[in-house]
């Protein structure tokens, strides 16, 4: 995921972190195109996730998107350990 920027229409080409920033900032509503965006990039982050379980840590990046989505994944014991080694690994930027 990293600071790869993808084009998304009507908004050109964003980083992972500024399109969350606009659907943080959404006062109206999850742009679609934005959120069809993020819900591509949190399956994808789902899977990985699911292929290494007890291992995965977050990038920053993706600790973002998943803190963006974490009552989703409330109670999941899988969830709650990947947000454990992403701050337990966590160094700042």
């Amino acid at each position: 995921m990293g600071n790869n920027a993808e084009y998304i229409d009507g908004y050109g080409s964003l980083t992972l972190q500024q399109a969350l920033d606009i659907a943080r900032n959404s006062e109206r509503g999850v742009d679609p195109r934005i959120n069809a965006h993020l819900e591509r990039k949190i399956s994808e982050l789902w899977s990985k996730l699911n292929a290494q379980p007890n291992t995965y840590i977050f990038t920053k990046d993706e600790g973002a998107l998943f803190t963006y989505y974490r009552q989703r994944f409330h109670g999941s014991p899988v969830a709650q350990q990947a947000v454990a080694r992403f701050w337990n690994h966590y160094h700042g930027s």
